[in-house]
């Protein structure tokens, strides 16, 4: 903080457990990613490096490095994982987490046709090797079939009992599927349901728009978990977290 500033909500520390910010990586250079450690180091707190752009991204290791050495775990998003999976080669994935040190880990089937059973078998290996973080909702891209969210509640409880420390309740970088109407409107009813059972710690919620995000913050607090943020959108969350923004002026004063 540079000013000192009366009520504000009080935030969890870094390393966080939860009130996590997650950054979406979709190919940023060494050097961005050095600006954004530079200008928002205290706000991030995950960098998930998206679908299949770690294969195509220069200066990889070098970014990763920058990353980890200012505290902010890296992990790859759950589709490079899949491509790996459906071509059997999840023992070479499991080499590329070592050879990066890569300790989180993004399990996901949203575009691979595996199994509930097996998608908790490959959730139960890789939490041998860090923390898991596994999403529910992929399957909901399909509008003919939503899955009901007495099924999203199954699916993430029966996934953080195979070993996965957060679920990520999938948005895609749109915001328009999953959690969301093609509007990227939130399906309310959906999410309070999934709270009456799931602990808001355990949930990182994908919320790429301002307003999914204010969603959230009014509903779960300051310390709701909130992924798929753009890295230059950094700030401007943790401002909205802090009712440093219009949209949240009023949610902490006492007058």
């Amino acid at each position: 903080m540079n000013f000192n500033l009366s009520q504000l909500p009080d935030r969890t520390a870094k390393p966080r457990k939860h009130g996590l910010t997650m950054i979406q990586d979709k190919g940023l250079s060494v050097g961005e990613a050095h600006n954004l450690v530079s200008g928002a180091w205290p706000h991030v707190d995950l960098v998930k490096l998206a679908f299949g752009t770690p294969l195509l991204s220069s200066g990889l290791h070098e970014k990763i490095q920058l990353l980890q050495d200012a505290g902010i775990p890296v992990y790859f998003g759950g589709l490079l994982l899949e491509a790996y999976i459906v071509r059997n080669q999840f023992d070479d994935y499991l080499r590329l987490l070592k050879e990066y040190n890569i300790t989180w880990i993004e399990m996901s089937d949203g575009s691979i046709d595996i199994s509930h059973e097996e998608k908790c078998g490959y959730i139960e290996k890789l939490a041998k090797y860090g923390t898991v973080l596994s999403e529910v909702g992929s399957k909901d891209k399909d509008r003919e079939h939503i899955t009901p969210p007495y099924q999203w509640i199954k699916l993430m409880q029966t996934e953080l009992d195979a070993g996965a420390s957060y679920i990520v309740a999938e948005a895609r970088e749109t915001g328009t599927v999953g959690l969301y109407r093609d509007s990227g409107e939130v399906r309310e009813g959906l999410v309070q349901e999934i709270l009456t059972k799931v602990p808001a710690e355990k949930i990182l919620w994908e919320a790429p728009r301002k307003d999914q995000q204010l969603y959230f913050l009014k509903l779960v607090g300051a310390n709701a978990n909130l992924g798929n943020i753009a890295p230059q959108e950094v700030i401007a969350l943790e401002a909205m977290r802090l009712g440093l923004r219009g949209d949240t002026f009023d949610l902490y004063l006492t007058r």
